[in-house]
């Protein structure tokens, strides 16, 4: 059994900004994950045996980024916004259906 229900890694890479690829540290990536961790704190549904959510290196698809993964289902997400990050919380992190249109 997982220590986490689900632990979820937010890019926060930082690439030079002439690099083509973009990164996902010039799309608000950290401010979104801080949002999302006060967010799951807030709601009640961090800590051991439910939810987790971390800071994340190159995850190698900030060209569709910013990018969230969601262990352990390998579900890979994007977002604009906290509108986003909340659907998220709510709908997978919370009562695991994934967003399908925030799915990469």
């Amino acid at each position: 059994m997982s220590y986490y229900q689900r632990h979820v890694f937010f890019c926060c890479n930082a690439r030079d900004p002439s690099d083509p690829r973009g990164c996902c540290a010039a799309k608000g990536a950290a401010e979104m994950r801080d949002y999302a961790k006060q967010r799951v704190k807030d709601l009640g549904l961090a800590g051991a045996g439910k939810v987790r959510i971390n800071q994340a290196g190159c995850l190698d698809r900030c060209e569709q980024g910013p990018c969230v993964v969601v262990y352990p289902d390998a579900v890979w997400y994007t977002f604009v916004d906290r509108g986003d990050i909340d659907e998220i919380i709510e709908e997978h992190l919370r009562h695991g259906r994934v967003v399908e249109r925030l799915r990469i």
